[in-house]
C-alpha cells in the first residue's frame, strides 16, 4: 500500500525533514480507513476463537499478518492496524492484549517474548494544533530484534529499535534505539547493565537444561 500526504499545504511539504523510511499518513482518509476496517474485522474474529485453539489461530494469523514464522503464539485479545505491516519470526510469544498500530513496518525477530498489554505504536501525530486537527500523521517503523523479552504493560513507540537479547522492563516506554545484550528499563526505557554469564545463573535450573 502507498501512503500519500493528505490535508496539508505546500509550504508544510517543503519544510518537512522526515527520514525517507517513514510514510505520510493522514487520518480521516477513507482508503486506509477501508483498510483499517478490514483488517478489525479479522481481528474480531480471531479474537473469538478460544485461546487454546492454537491450531485455528495459526491459520487465520496467516491471513492478517505480512510474514509469519514457525511456533508463532498470539494470545487473544489482539488488535492491528493493517496487518500486512506486521512481520514475525519464528518461536514468537505473545500474551493477552498485544496492541500494533502499524502504519508503517514492524518487524519481529526470532524467539521473541512479548508480556501482557505491551503496545507498539508506529504513529507520530503532528505537534502543532492545526496541523493535528488536518489529520497530518507520520509512520516510522519499529524493530525487535531475535530473543528480545518485553516486560508488561511496555509502549515502544515510532522508530524504536530494540538490539538482540535485550530485556525490556514492565511498564517502560521506548524511544530510539536499545543497543543488544542490554537490560533496559524506565520512562524514557535507558538501559541499566549489560547482560553477563552470571544471569545464566540467576535462576534455578530445570534439571533437563543442566548438561546443556
Amino acid at each position: 500500500m502507498i501512503f500519500t500526504v493528505i490535508s496539508m499545504g505546500e509550504s508544510f511539504m517543503r519544510k518537512a525533514n522526515v527520514p525517507i523510511n517513514c510514510f505520510f499518513q493522514g487520518c480521516y482518509n477513507p482508503e486506509f480507513e477501508a483498510e483499517i476496517e478490514k483488517c478489525k474485522d479479522k481481528c474480531f474474529e480471531y479474537n473469538k476463537l478460544n485461546p487454546n485453539d492454537r491450531e485455528s489461530q495459526a491459520k487465520m494469523l496467516k491471513n492478517i499478518l505480512g510474514k509469519m514464522g514457525k511456533e508463532v503464539i498470539i494470545t487473544p485479545p489482539f488488535w492491528c492496524d493493517y496487518g500486512y505491516h506486521i512481520e514475525v519470526g519464528d518461536y514468537f510469544y505473545s500474551n493477552h492484549n498485544m496492541i500494533i498500530t502499524d502504519g508503517a513496518m514492524v518487524k519481529f525477530g526470532d524467539n521473541v517474548f512479548i508480556a501482557p498489554n505491551v503496545c507498539f505504536t508506529t504513529a507520530e501525530h503532528a505537534i502543532d494544533p492545526e496541523m493535528r486537527k488536518a489529520g497530518v500523521e507520520i509512520a516510522k517503523p519499529i524493530t525487535v530484534g531475535n530473543n528480545v523479552w518485553i516486560g508488561a504493560g511496555s509502549t515502544i513507540l515510532a522508530g524504536a529499535v530494540i538490539g538482540d537479547n535485550s530485556v525490556i522492563g514492565a511498564g517502560s516506554v521506548v524511544k530510539g534505539e536499545i543497543p543488544s545484550n542490554v537490560v533496559a528499563v524506565g520512562v524514557p526505557c535507558k538501559p541499566i547493565r549489560e547482560i553477563t554469564e552470571a544471569d545464566k545463573y540467576a535462576y534455578p535450573t530445570h534439571k533437563s537444561l543442566k548438561n546443556k
